[in-house]
Parts: structure tokens; C-alpha cells; sequence
């Protein structure tokens, strides 16, 4: 008996003997009941008309592959009137008729390969002692039955793509039980509505906001209440919200493009008047004093009667320098300005490609080159990174255009989001952004009413939100707010109860996990199978 509760047989067998071997554990089993009912005519017998051993494959033991030598018992049917004459006594809490393998033994098969798959389901039953393959596996998962949904009172459509942007497929949860209750190869709204005539019980739908599926429950589940999810009309208010920010982006980065691009003509301009700093007019004027200075000691020297040389030598300079000073008679100003480089008559050009968006530095020394440049790469790449905009080294340069670093999407988001859950640095972002304009103000104003009547679900106030939307003069706004008046119904029962697609969107993420696992070979049947019967 102790055997029999270490391999949790059930009642009414025993173990008889246990041999180790070196490929696992073989264990004999008897079964110890004394009658059994025919299968045909379920009259019970205790009729003994003999013996046969059955050889059956059960679940691993500390790691080890177990063995079972079932012996069974076949007895005589005691019912004249039964066809039946002989039977095999069943088991059927253990093993089926005709198994090789006992039913926990394919349940643990079954659970592996909806959890992995065929090949990788293989793999990890070998390294638990489990001997089987991807075929045995994706066959036992086919096996499996169909799930009975019964009553579905809430239900929860939505897609899911087999190929991203071409090929699509729907999904189907039932809301209460948060299970998913089947997947159709499609989301035509024909597809949809007949799947939903066959459970006439369903009283709300929740959905996004596309005619498709709009179309389908108006079709097969006429009773049934539409609800438009609150994430979908968030999400296109954000995407009606992304267009409007891109546009004043787009306004706001020129503007400020060309700003800076007017600061710096001076730079690009080959006849560019350079603007030297206070601390470089120091240092000039005190070379000129410095030069001055040796100019008067070379005169005064030549006046006492040394020679040129004995001059040069004394002052520290060349004879020839020394010679043209005496020559000149006045003291001759220095000829020294702005440094004049071989890449100078060229910087407008380069610049005006910078502008039309090549930023590919040996591009830009090829063309150069075509043009006469006589320079090399090097003086090329050193210019644009000190001197042109977005440079490595022209970080103050580029100072204006890095104000407003953030994208539209990012910036629709900042917008959605609740003002009291902003950081410090993302409150200052978005002041700066609704400083950009009046309509962007606006429009922040008209998205957080909307998003605050998502999160109460006060229904009662988007009659009211509609009209100020429509009276604002904003075209992104405006054509969201025409999609929501379309299917008005709808999202005031959106705004209303408590159904979303929230469990849907989780079950659409598990599903593309299940997808992956298949290597994109699995077709549509195993991938359903796997979906309704997920662990």
C-alpha cells in the first residue's frame, strides 16, 4: 500500500514490485478490486476469465523515466442478453482502453506543449524525463476538446494581427469569467455577427472605436449593448492630439531654426567681419604695446651707432626685420587679422546643404572638392562640428533648437497624462509647450476635461465637451469629436459602464507570445487550440 501512495495509483490497485534499472524505475501493478461492470451493459461481474499485462508509460520519478507492467483482468459478462461475452476491466480514472501511456502522463504532455509548443515542448520533456515527440505533442493539443463557453452575458472583441498591417484576426473574451472564448481567422463583421447570433444571451459589447465590429454587433447581437472602450477613444483623441503638436512643432522649430541661422550669417559669409571678444581685444592691444615698444628701442639704439646686426642681436629679433623697420621711418602697424581659411568661400554652400539636410561630412568634402576645394577632410569635419548647428561642439549654438527637444508623440503623451503625476522637469515641459501658441493651450484645456471624464465616466458631460470642441476652431480636435458624435451611443455606455477591453488587450499580448512560440509556422488551428486552452 505504501507503494501505491508514492505513485498515487488509485484505489483498488497495488503495487507488487519495483525494479531500478539503468533506464529508469519498472514498477508491477495489480489490480485488487473484486468485480467490474461490462462496458456495454454495465452489469457488474466477479467472473475471472483470465489475465493479460498491459505496458504503460507514466510520469517521471526523481527524475527517472517510470515503467508501469499493469496486470488486467478480463472477466465473463453474467447477462444472457449481452453481446458481450468477455471484457477487460477498465480504469478509467487512470488509463484509456487501448493507451500506452496513463492519462496523467499525457496530461503532463499536453501541458507542456501548450505552454511551448512542438519542438520546444519536445526539448524540455526530455529534460524532464519525458520521452516524446513535437508530433505527439501538436497531436494530443489538437485532441483537445472544444471549449464549452455556455452563457456569455459580457463580451470583449478585439484583433490581433497574424502579419502585422496585412493579415488580422479577432479575439473574444468573455468579460466575467475573464477567459477566452474563441478566435476567429478574421475580423469580418459578417464573421463576427455570426459567431455572436449563436449566444443570444449577451447583453453588452465592449469594442474599439471601428465599424467593423460596430457593424458585427449591430448585426448578430441587436440586444446587446455597444460600449466603446475608454482606451481606444483615449488613444485617438492622443493621435488626433499628435497631429495638431506636430504642426506648431513644426512652426516652432523653424522659427527658431531660422533665428539662429540669422545670429550666425556672419560665420558662413566668405567676407565675414569677425567679432572679437573683449578679452581677444586685451590681448591685441598689449601686443601692439609689446611691439611698439621693441620698434622705439630699435631707433633709439640706431641712434647711438650700433650696427644692424649688433641691434637684432640686443633686441632679440631677425637683421631682416630690424632693416625693414629703419626703412619704414614710422613705426610700421602689424598686419595681422582674421585668419583667411581655404574652406572660407566655400561655407555658404555648405551651409546651404547643411540646411537642406545632408549631414553626411564625406559627402560634403566630395562635393567640395568638385567645386575647387583645395582643403583637406579634416578642416571640412573641424568647421562643421564648431561652427554649424547641431555640431558636436556648437552646443550653445544649438541652444534654441534644443528648447522644444521633445517629439509629437511625446509631447501628446505629457498631454494625456494627469497633471498632479507630472515631475518638476515634465511641468516645465509642458508649460513651455502650451506657451507655444493659443490653440495648444487650448487644446490641453479640451484633452484633460475629456481624459477626467474618461476616469469618473460622467457620460453626462460630452454633450457639452462636443459643442466646445466644435466652437474652437481646431481641425485634429474637430474630426475626433465628429468620429465620437458617429458612434455617440456607444461612448456614452462607454462613459458609463463599468466594461472595458483592458482583459482583452492582456489576452491579445499573451496570444502574440503564443504566436512567436510557433516560429511562424503554426497555422491558425493550433494557434486557436493553444489560445482556448492556455494554462
Amino acid at each position: 500500500m505504501e507503494g501505491a501512495s508514492l505513485f498515487s495509483l488509485p484505489e483498488g490497485m497495488q503495487v507488487s514490485q519495483i525494479q531500478i534499472t539503468d533506464n529508469g524505475i519498472v514498477v508491477e501493478v495489480i489490480a485488487t478490486v473484486p468485480t467490474s461492470c461490462c462496458p456495454l451493459c454495465s452489469e457488474p461481474s466477479s467472473s475471472i476469465h483470465c489475465h493479460y499485462r498491459r505496458d504503460l508509460r507514466d510520469v517521471p520519478c526523481a527524475g527517472r523515466r517510470v515503467q508501469l507492467f499493469l496486470t488486467v483482468r478480463k472477466f465473463s459478462c453474467r447477462n444472457p442478453l449481452c453481446q458481450q461475452k468477455v471484457f477487460a476491466e477498465r480504469i478509467p480514472t487512470f488509463v484509456e482502453p487501448w493507451a500506452r501511456m496513463t492519462i496523467r502522463y499525457g496530461q503532463q504532455i499536453t501541458s507542456i506543449g501548450l505552454a511551448t509548443c512542438g519542438k520546444g515542448g519536445a526539448r524540455l520533456a526530455a529534460c524532464l524525463g519525458i520521452q516524446t515527440t513535437r508530433q505527439t505533442i501538436l497531436r494530443r493539443i489538437m485532441d483537445l476538446p472544444e471549449n464549452l463557453s455556455g452563457s456569455i452575458l459580457f463580451l470583449g472583441i478585439d484583433d490581433f494581427s497574424f502579419l502585422r498591417g496585412y493579415r488580422f484576426g479577432t479575439i473574444l473574451v468573455n468579460l466575467e469569467s475573464h477567459r477566452v472564448v474563441d478566435l476567429l481567422p478574421d475580423r469580418k463583421a459578417n464573421t463576427s455577427a455570426a459567431w455572436m447570433r449563436q449566444h443570444p444571451d449577451l447583453m453588452a459589447i465592449s469594442r474599439d472605436c471601428g465599424g467593423e465590429y460596430a457593424s458585427a454587433a449591430r448585426e448578430g447581437a441587436p440586444q446587446a449593448i455597444q460600449c466603446a472602450d475608454r482606451f481606444h477613444l483615449l488613444k485617438n483623441l492622443g493621435e488626433a492630439l499628435e497631429g495638431l503638436l506636430a504642426r506648431h512643432l513644426a512652426i516652432k522649430r523653424k522659427k527658431q531654426t531660422q533665428e539662429t541661422l540669422d545670429e550666425h550669417i556672419p560665420i558662413w559669409h566668405a567676407t565675414r567681419s569677425v567679432r572679437r571678444s573683449p578679452k581677444m581685444e586685451r590681448l591685441q592691444q598689449a601686443y601692439r604695446e609689446e611691439r611698439l615698444a621693441c620698434y622705439e628701442q630699435v631707433v633709439a639704439l640706431r641712434k647711438l651707432g650700433m650696427s644692424q646686426d649688433a641691434i637684432a642681436e640686443r633686441v632679440g629679433m631677425s637683421q631682416s626685420t630690424v632693416s625693414n623697420w629703419l626703412l619704414a621711418g614710422t613705426y610700421p602697424e602689424t598686419t595681422r587679422g582674421p585668419y583667411i581659411s581655404r574652406l572660407d568661400p566655400y561655407l555658404p554652400y555648405l551651409f546651404q546643404r547643411w540646411e537642406s539636410g545632408c549631414h553626411n561630412m564625406a559627402c560634403l568634402f566630395r562635393e567640395l572638392v568638385d567645386l575647387g576645394y583645395k582643403g583637406s577632410y579634416a578642416s571640412v569635419r573641424d568647421h562643421i562640428l564648431r561652427l554649424l548647428p547641431g555640431g558636436k561642439k556648437n552646443a550653445a549654438r544649438g541652444e534654441m533648437l534644443a528648447s522644444a527637444p521633445l517629439s509629437s508623440r511625446q509631447a501628446a503623451f505629457l498631454f494625456l497624462r494627469r497633471p498632479e503625476k507630472l515631475s518638476v522637469e515634465e511641468q516645465e515641459t509642458m508649460l513651455m509647450l502650451r506657451q507655444f501658441h493659443p490653440e495648444v493651450d487650448l487644446a490641453y484645456e479640451l484633452v484633460q476635461q475629456f481624459a477626467q471624464m474618461l476616469r469618473e465616466r460622467a457620460a453626462e458631460r460630452l454633450d457639452a465637451w462636443l459643442a466646445q470642441v466644435l466652437s474652437s476652431g481646431l481641425p485634429e480636435l474637430q474630426s475626433f469629436a465628429a468620429g465620437v458624435e458617429k458612434d455617440k451611443d456607444a461612448v456614452r455606455a462607454g462613459l458609463t459602464w463599468w466594461i472595458n477591453n483592458g482583459m482583452v488587450e492582456g489576452h491579445v499580448t499573451k496570444l502574440k507570445l503564443m504566436k512567436r512560440q510557433g516560429y511562424g509556422r503554426a497555422g491558425f488551428p493550433l494557434l486557436r487550440k493553444r489560445v482556448l486552452h492556455a494554462i
